[in-house]
């Protein structure tokens, strides 16, 4: 399960074999139940995780208590809630497991010392940090630009398959309509085939 963290980071950098043994050590190997809650707000978040199996919805509760899913986070992807990792403030995040899950998980402290004994390592988790940054202003784009029929296209391409593992609820929550509205969508685009 490693060789699926090792394919992510040489995205990134270049780890020779030892160093990538190196890297690994820090993490801890932790399963989840599907519907187990990994983060919950209010929470201090001292970890990133990298998805081994399984699947992740990372969300907020607006101010109606309804669930406003930023993401989903898949085989190869990563969960946190970097404001809270960074800033030690308490989370207004929720990281709830869909299915039942494998992840890698390391903690800030850990992180920080591979910082100092692995310089190429700050490097991609800048590169990374970077990445992400740039998903975020699409996503932000995406929610504020674009028509809900666009971003259900957008969200089938960026998550080839997961409309099958996820409930049409949590796809609406990701496109910031209700179920009903997704169901239009999906009527309509399935009579314009």
């Amino acid at each position: 399960m490693p060789d699926l963290l090792y394919k992510n980071i040489s995205n990134y950098v270049d780890l020779s074999q030892e160093d990538f043994n190196q890297f690994k050590k820090p993490f801890e190997y932790r399963k989840f139940t599907k519907k187990e809650i990994v983060l919950k707000e209010g929470d201090y978040c001292n970890f990133e995780g990298f998805v081994l199996t399984g699947c992740f919805k990372v969300y907020y509760l607006n101010e109606n208590g309804l669930e406003q899913t930023l993401y989903f986070a898949v085989e190869g992807w990563w969960i946190t809630d970097i404001d809270s990792l960074i800033n030690t403030v308490p989370s207004i995040l929720n990281i709830e497991a869909l299915e039942d899950s494998e992840v890698l998980m390391i903690s800030r402290k850990d992180k920080e010392n591979l910082y100092k004994t692995m310089p190429q390592i700050e490097k991609l988790f800048r590169i990374m940090n970077q990445k992400s940054s740039v998903a975020l202003q699409r996503r932000i784009l995406s929610l504020t630009g674009k028509t809900a029929d666009k971003r259900y296209l957008e969200f089938l391409e960026k998550y080839p398959g997961l409309e099958q593992r996820i409930t049409q609820q949590q796809v609406a929550s990701y496109l910031g309509i209700t179920h009903e509205f997704l169901s239009k969508i999906r009527r309509k685009m399935s009579l314009e085939k």
